[in-house]
Formats: C-alpha cells, sequence, structure tokens
C-alpha cells in the first residue's frame, strides 16, 4: 500500500536512478571519511608521549577496525547499488584537525581532532539518513547503526576532553 506523496518503486529500479545517484555519492564521501579515519587514527594512536596517551592511544586502536569495518560496509553498498567503489587516485585528505601534532606529548589536540572528525562524520551520515528517507531503507538502516557508532566514539572523547580540562584547571 503505497502512501500518498512517497515514492513505491524500490531503489534499484530505473525509476529511481537519480535518486541512487545522490545517494551513492553520498556514500563515495563516507567511504573516505572512514578511510582517512583509519589512517589518521592510526597515526595519533601510534605518535602520542606521556603517561596521559596511553588511553587515547588504546582508546584510538580500538577503533581503527571498527572504523576500517564502516569503510568496508560503505564500499559494498556502493557497489549494491550500481555504483563503483573509488580509486585512491579520487581520494582528497579534508580531515585537518586530525593531523598529528608538533609535540608528541599535546594529546588534547589528537582528543579535539577526534571530536571534530566524528562531529562531521555524524552530520553527513544525518545526511545520508535524509537523503535515504522513503527510499532505500536498507542504506537508511546501515548508516543508522553506523552513526549510532560514531556517536559513541563522539561521547567517548568528549569524556577525556573534559578530564584534561579539569586536570589542567587544578594545576
Amino acid at each position: 500500500m503505497a502512501i500518498a506523496g512517497q515514492q513505491t518503486a524500490d531503489i534499484l529500479d530505473n525509476a529511481n536512478e537519480a535518486k541512487r545517484g545522490e545517494i551513492v555519492e553520498l556514500l563515495k564521501q563516507a567511504y573516505w571519511m572512514e578511510l582517512e579515519t583509519v589512517m589518521s587514527y592510526i597515526a595519533n594512536s601510534t605518535n602520542p608521549d606521556g603517561v596521559r596517551a596511553r588511553e587515547i592511544s588504546e582508546a584510538l586502536a580500538e577503533d581503527i577496525d571498527e572504523e576500517l569495518g564502516h569503510a568496508k560496509l560503505f564500499a559494498q553498498r556502493i557497489k549494491d547499488l550500481y555504483g563503483i567503489v573509488p580509486g585512491t587516485l579520487e581520494f582528497s585528505p579534508s580531515q585537518k584537525m586530525l593531523q598529528p601534532p608538533a609535540q608528541q606529548t599535546d594529546v588534547v589536540h589528537v582528543i579535539k581532532g577526534v571530536i571534530d572528525a566524528e562531529s562531521g562524520a555524524i552530520n553527513h551520515y544525518n545526511k545520508i539518513i535524509e537523503a535515504c528517507d522513503g527510499v532505500d531503507w536498507v542504506t537508511q538502516d546501515m548508516v543508522i547503526d553506523i552513526l549510532r557508532d560514531e556517536q559513541g566514539h563522539r561521547r567517548l572523547f568528549e569524556g577525556f576532553l573534559r578530564e584534561f580540562e579539569v586536570s589542567s584547571d587544578r594545576h
């Protein structure tokens, strides 16, 4: 039963070719965001020094596999929607805040970079969810699950930042 004003054709139907193309482009951007995050998390889980850096490094190291898993999900969904998963020549880095700090003991820089990257992912994934509404339930459901993970990551690093801010206020 179709609801007035809603499309009833499946996302894979020819009638939804334009919408499918829009969603594929959004998924490609998400794919690159996740892969860039993996690269940055590897660097930022390896470089930090100091007693207070260990927990941050460990949290980032744990997130690497999850972020890579997200990239794989996006890649498969791009293919499922008749898109082509892009190669490295199409990659353009954009996560300036996640670049390793000049001082390896500047863990707050890393924390703020993670929060910035997770916030960017959350905003982008909300766009995908909205674009899929009423036409691509499968992609929407997948991205909602990934969004939940990203919100959890951001929340964890917001907690780290609050702890560092309280600690620096005492000194």
